[in-house]
């Protein structure tokens, strides 16, 4: 069974996603990043703080040495958070929109990845220390699944990253919204650099469902986890390491992601995907 984040708590942060990570504590949507503006983290869940502990994370140039994990028992499960150096401790009392520390970009997290707060919810008598393991995580909002040409032009960027203005958002801060597979529901994850990805806010069938992008198959969706097909994402005909794909409050526009993205502010840009 799966445990629901409220949509008041969603409505905190500015973007989230349950598939855009490599990692096991993903799997299946067992986990939901959930991404706020500026450098605190505040809560998502209420509860009785049971233990923080700095866990050693993969050793990356420009991450920090240590992550952090904070337990809190909310009555009902036990919530996993990462990616916050702690100012709370074991025995404190912290509410929904609390501020629990202080964002850390460790070397669970690729370059063009921004601050957020890793959520996962174990039954009390699981291992709360183990990375995989967690229940699966749903949504109780509807996520607006916005139609895509495969078409841009460059809005923002970071050293390996690009973010295009379409698909547009909308209705920013109202609703959420995300890239829509050509077939139904929303597309969530890293398009093809991590295995898996997600198909949010479609009605689960019985069997395999095309995944698509811009008229393009891009995997194969049981229920609603996607596995990606072997393709090659391309920018102007250069290949990037692929699309961030997620669900986003206050905009959208598909995120080119890489050491390899090479875009400037107003540059018009046409993604294809390839099959490898």
């Amino acid at each position: 069974m799966a445990v629901t984040v409220a949509a008041d708590v969603l409505h905190r942060y500015y973007r989230f996603s349950l598939y855009n990570s490599p990692f096991d504590a993903h799997d299946e949507g067992c986990a939901i990043d959930l991404y706020p503006e500026g450098a605190r983290a505040p809560s998502p869940v209420a509860g009785e703080v049971l233990d923080t502990k700095a866990v050693r994370a993969p050793p990356k140039p420009y991450a920090a040495e240590h992550d952090h994990l904070i337990l809190v028992d909310t009555g009902d499960y036990v919530a996993r958070l990462l990616h916050v150096d702690p100012s709370v401790e074991a025995g404190d009392s912290v509410a929904v929109g609390d501020d629990v520390g202080e964002h850390v970009r460790a070397g669970f997290f690729a370059p063009w990845v921004p601050n957020h707060v890793h959520l996962g919810f174990r039954d009390h008598d699981a291992d709360p220390y183990r990375a995989s393991g967690s229940l699966p995580v749903d949504v109780a909002v509807d996520v607006e699944p916005l139609a895509w040409d495969g078409t841009g032009t460059v809005v923002e960027t970071g050293e390996t990253w690009a973010r295009l203005d379409s698909p547009a958002h909308p209705a920013p801060g109202e609703r959420f919204a995300g890239v829509a597979n050509d077939a139904d529901g929303v597309l969530d994850g890293g398009l093809p650099h991590y295995e898996w990805g997600g198909l949010l806010g479609a009605g689960v069938g019985d069997g395999p469902r095309r995944a698509s992008v811009a008229g393009q198959q891009v995997g194969t969706a049981e229920g609603r986890t996607v596995a990606w097909d072997d393709v090659t994402v391309r920018a102007n005909g250069d290949p990037v390491t692929g699309l961030a794909l997620f669900c986003s409050r206050d905009d959208a526009g598909v995120k080119l992601v890489g050491e390899g993205v090479d875009l400037a502010m107003g540059d018009a840009v046409e993604v294809t995907v390839d099959p490898a």
